[in-house]
C-alpha cells in the first residue's frame, strides 16, 4: 500500500471530486472503484502520518465513508446476549490483534472473513499496544475503517479495546489517578468509533485475602465503576460490548468459585450506579501465556490449555447473563486444536503473537530490515532482556515493540512483498474461522447485530474550507 500524504484540508478534498461529495455531517459515495483504488490509500497515509487539519479531516473522512459504503463500527454485545440465552453454542469469535501495516493487515483478514461467510470478527488492540506500536486509538479505529473501505467489506466492523488494564504498581501509587487513566483511554476508545472494549482489573486482585470476595474486591469494584462510565458515554441505540476478567494471563488458572465471587461483587456493585446492562463476558486464565513461552533456540514450547476448566467456566458464566468465558494468549497453539476452543463453548479467543511471528518469520519480509529491527532491539530494549536470555529468545519477546519506530517503513514495504506475506497469513485466519465455527455463519451476525448510524460532526477545519 502507498499513498500520497496532503498536508492541507483544500488538497484533500479536491481529490474528492468525482469520488465523493461531501453533504453536511456525511458523505455520497459517487465512485467506488475510484476510491478503492487508489483515494483510500492517501487518506489512510493522511491520517496516520499526516498532521493538523489535515489527518483530521481524513480521519473524519473514511469514519464517514465507511458506513456509506456498507462497512459500520458495531458492537457484539447483542450475539453474546444470544449466546447467553442458549440461541447458539459452540461458535468461538476470533479477535485479532492487528500492531502494524494496519489497513493491509486488516485487510487480509476482511479477505479471509468474506472468503469463509464469517462476520463474527474483533480487531482489536490493547492499551499497553495502542502506545508500542504507536497506534491512538482514533488511528487504530480509523485504519480499520480504511482496509474495510478499500477491501470491499460490507456489514459490521467490530473495534475492540483489549486489555484496558490497571497498572497494578501505579494504582498503588495513585489509586484515582489510574482508574481516571483507564477511563479516560475507554471515552477516547468509544469517541473513535470501538463498539467493544474490555476492562481488565485482574491485575488488582490481592491474594492476601483469605475469602475470594475480599481477594477480588478491586477488581469488580473498578470493573463496575469503569462500565457505569461506558455505559455514561456510549453511543445512542448501541450497548457497547464490555469485557471483565477474573485472572490475569499467565498466572494460575482461574475457578467457578472465583467467577462466582466476581460476579456477585460486580452486580451489587454496579447496581449502585442504576439499572444498565453488565459485562458481555468474562476473561479467564486456563493454562495459557501471552505470547507463548520461547524456548532458548526460538521455537515455542507447547501449550496445554486446560479445556475442561474453560467449558465449566464458559457454562458459569451464561448463569449470570454472560456470553462466555474469554481465553487470551492461545494464538501460538496447532492452529487445527482452535476446534477445542468451539468444543468448549468458549464466546471469544484472542489472537496476537502466532501472526505477528507469521509476518516477521515469512521468508518474503526483507531479511535487511529485520536485521536492522534487532539491532534497534538491542539498543534501545536492552533493559528487557532477562537474564539467561538467548539473542532469539530476547528478539522473539521484544520485536513487537519495534511496530512502532518502523510504522513508516512496514507500510511502505513493496506492494509485491506485502501480497506474497499476506498470501501466508490469509490462508491461516481462513483457517482458524473454520476451526472456530464462525464460517459459514454470517447469519448469526445477521440476526443479532443492529447496525446503528452513529454521527460525527464535521471538523471545524473542513467547514471552514466548505464554507
Amino acid at each position: 500500500m502507498s499513498g500520497q500524504i496532503h498536508d492541507n484540508v483544500q488538497s484533500l478534498i479536491g481529490e474528492l471530486d468525482g469520488v465523493v461529495r461531501i453533504e453536511g455531517d456525511g458523505v455520497e459515495v459517487t465512485d467506488a472503484a475510484a476510491l478503492r483504488s487508489g483515494l483510500i490509500d492517501d487518506l489512510a497515509w493522511t491520517a496516520t502520518f499526516g498532521s493538523g487539519d489535515a489527518q483530521e479531516v481524513a480521519r473524519w473522512l473514511i469514519r464517514v465513508i465507511a458506513p456509506a459504503v456498507g462497512a459500520y463500527p458495531a458492537s457484539i454485545h447483542d450475539l453474546y446476549m444470544a449466546a447467553a440465552r442458549g440461541e447458539y453454542h459452540n461458535v468461538t469469535t476470533p479477535a485479532i490483534n492487528v500492531r502494524g501495516d494496519t489497513v493491509e493487515f486488516a485487510g487480509a483478514i476482511f479477505k479471509a472473513a468474506q472468503a469463509t461467510d464469517t462476520k463474527q470478527v474483533l480487531f482489536e488492540l490493547a492499551k499497553s499496544e495502542n502506545g508500542y506500536t504507536q497506534q491512538s486509538p482514533a488511528e487504530f479505529a480509523t485504519s480499520i475503517l480504511a482496509a474495510a473501505i478499500k477491501f470491499g467489506w460490507e456489514g459490521p466492523v467490530m473495534i475492540q479495546g483489549d486489555h484496558f488494564q490497571a497498572n497494578a504498581k501505579k494504582y498503588a501509587a495513585d489509586p484515582k489517578a489510574e482508574i481516571d487513566a483507564v477511563r479516560k483511554h475507554a471515552l477516547e476508545a468509544i469517541a473513535a468509533g470501538y463498539g467493544n472494549i474490555d476492562i481488565d482489573s485482574s491485575t488488582l486482585v490481592d491474594l492476601s485475602h483469605e475469602s475470594l470476595l475480599d481477594q477480588q474486591r478491586l477488581n469488580y469494584v473498578h470493573t463496575a465503576e469503569l462500565t457505569a462510565a461506558i455505559r455514561e458515554h456510549e453511543p445512542e441505540g448501541m450497548t457497547i460490548s464490555i469485557g471483565g476478567e477474573i485472572g490475569e494471563v499467565g498466572k494460575t488458572n482461574s475457578t467457578v468459585e472465583e467467577l462466582d465471587a466476581f460476579m456477585e461483587g460486580y452486580k451489587q456493585e454496579l447496581a449502585k450506579y442504576g439499572d444498565m446492562p453488565g459485562i458481555s463476558k468474562i476473561s479467564v486464565q486456563t493454562g495459557t501465556e501471552h505470547g507463548g513461552t520461547v524456548l532458548p533456540d526460538g521455537t515455542i514450547a507447547d501449550v496445554a490449555v486446560d479445556f475442561e476448566t474453560l467449558g465449566k467456566l464458559s457454562e458459569a458464566a451464561k448463569k449470570y447473563g454472560m456470553g462466555g468465558a474469554v481465553q487470551h494468549g492461545a494464538s501460538t497453539l496447532p492452529e487445527e486444536a482452535f476446534g477445542k476452543f468451539a468444543q468448549a463453548d468458549a464466546v471469544e479467543v484472542h489472537l496476537a503473537t502466532a501472526y505477528q511471528n507469521a509476518y516477521f518469520d515469512s521468508e518474503h519480509f526483507p531479511s535487511g530490515l529485520r536485521e536492522k529491527i534487532y539491532a534497534h532491539l538491542a539498543e534501545h530494549n536492552a533493559d528487557e532482556r532477562k537474564e539467561g536470555q538467548t539473542d532469539a529468545q530476547f528478539y522473539y519477546t521484544t520485536r513487537k515493540k519495534a511496530f512502532g519506530p518502523f510504522k513508516r517503513e512496514l507500510w511502505s514495504l513493496p506492494q509485491e512483498t506485502k501480497d506474497a506475506i499476506y498470501a501466508e497469513l490469509q490462508p491461516r485466519f481462513e483457517l482458524v474461522m473454520r476451526e472456530l465455527g464462525v464460517a459459514g455463519r454470517s447469519d448469526l451476525v445477521d440476526k443479532h447485530v443492529k447496525r446503528v448510524d452513529v454521527p460525527v460532526p464535521a471538523p471545524d477545519a473542513l467547514t471552514k474550507v466548505l464554507s
